[in-house]
């Protein structure tokens, strides 16, 4: 828990584990855990995973379970970001 900024992970975030930001999550391995960004009321938080698998996404109080995630960005590397008070998860090229 980092409420002041961002957290950056190098490496894996395991299943069960949560990450808990003020600002954006960076993590460069596999995000199978809980990530939740703008914990501080930022809305311009970003989730960034280079293997997107995470059990759920959250930004600014808005929520996504593992399920709402498109199957096809499944272990792809992604970016979760809020727009118009919903979640979005996009491929990074």
């Amino acid at each position: 828990m980092h409420l002041d900024g961002d957290i950056v992970v190098i490496g894996s975030v395991a299943s069960g584990a949560e990450l808990i930001a003020g600002g954006s999550i960076h993590v460069y391995g596999a995000l199978r855990g809980r990530a939740i960004a703008g914990a501080g009321g930022q809305p311009n938080a970003r989730i960034f995973a280079a293997r997107m698998q995470a059990e759920l996404l959250a930004i600014d109080g808005f929520y996504m379970i593992a399920e709402e995630i498109d199957a096809s960005l499944h272990d792809q590397s992604a970016q979760a970001m809020l727009s118009e008070d919903r979640i979005t998860v996009t491929k990074i090229a």
